[in-house]
């Protein structure tokens, strides 16, 4: 069975910037696994806050089920690391567990975060993790004597929250219109955050016209994506 890996700051993120990528690959029977790094419990659940008795672990609970059920939905399981939020705290054990997760999964590909992001540091510093994790994962002196069978899979990057201002500069564009009502739905989990749901969209529909006009093919959602590493070919057509 194929596979694909996700590795998200937080549980909106993997929604809001890689749903449509997530569906599309579960319904052509790929095993898609997710690693979200924290709940989003500080940083990424205004909604949350607002409710009366709120406290960390009734908002953390409460992202964790969003999240569960939204992984779900899009056809995904998920695993929590639960290393906080604004800031990630990451530690040995996580890094020797994402490093399992890669030799297990043998992933086709992982999409992760762009690799800057002046206004969250947390999504950046989830992408180098991510990298990192995958390249010790190449490592026969990591874990001597493990037995795996696992190749560094091509990296994608998601869009972020303001592209312009993270030198993120998309050279992929996915159509996800068979999957977009799973997407929506997916958003519509997010109660925390039921503010962005109307800005992705527009994402989602504005991606879709330039990949409509890029390429002839009618399509009316899109997801960008930047390839981190170069693709190999034998013919440019």
């Amino acid at each position: 069975m194929k596979t694909g890996l996700v590795v998200t700051a937080h549980p909106g993120d993997f929604v809001w910037r890689a749903g449509g990528a997530i569906a599309l690959h579960a319904k052509k029977g790929y095993r898609m696994k997710i690693v979200c790094m924290s709940f989003g419990e500080r940083g990424e659940s205004q909604f949350a806050w607002k409710e009366k008795g709120a406290t960390l672990e009734s908002v953390k609970a409460g992202r964790k089920d969003e999240a569960e059920r939204a992984a779900k939905l899009l056809g995904a399981e998920i695993e929590f690391f639960d290393c906080g939020d604004y800031p990630l705290k990451l530690t040995e054990a996580h890094f020797d567990r994402m490093v399992d997760i890669y030799r297990e999964l043998n992933p086709s590909f992982v999409l992760t975060h762009a690799l800057e992001d002046p206004y969250n540091f947390d999504h950046p510093n989830a992408a180098h993790f991510a990298q990192e994790t995958r390249v010790v994962a190449q490592a026969m002196g990591h874990k001597p004597g493990a037995q795996y069978k696992y190749s560094a899979p091509p990296v994608f990057l998601f869009e972020p929250h303001q592209p312009e201002q993270c030198n993120y500069k998309p050279d992929l564009l996915l159509k996800i219109d068979e999957v977009w009502k799973e997407k929506y739905e997916a958003f519509q989990i997010l109660a925390a955050q039921k503010h962005l749901w109307g800005y992705y969209e527009r994402v989602a529909l504005n991606r879709g016209i330039q990949g409509s006009r890029n390429t002839g093919i009618p399509m009316t959602y899109g997801e960008a994506y930047q390839r981190l590493f170069p693709t190999v070919a034998e013919e440019l057509a």
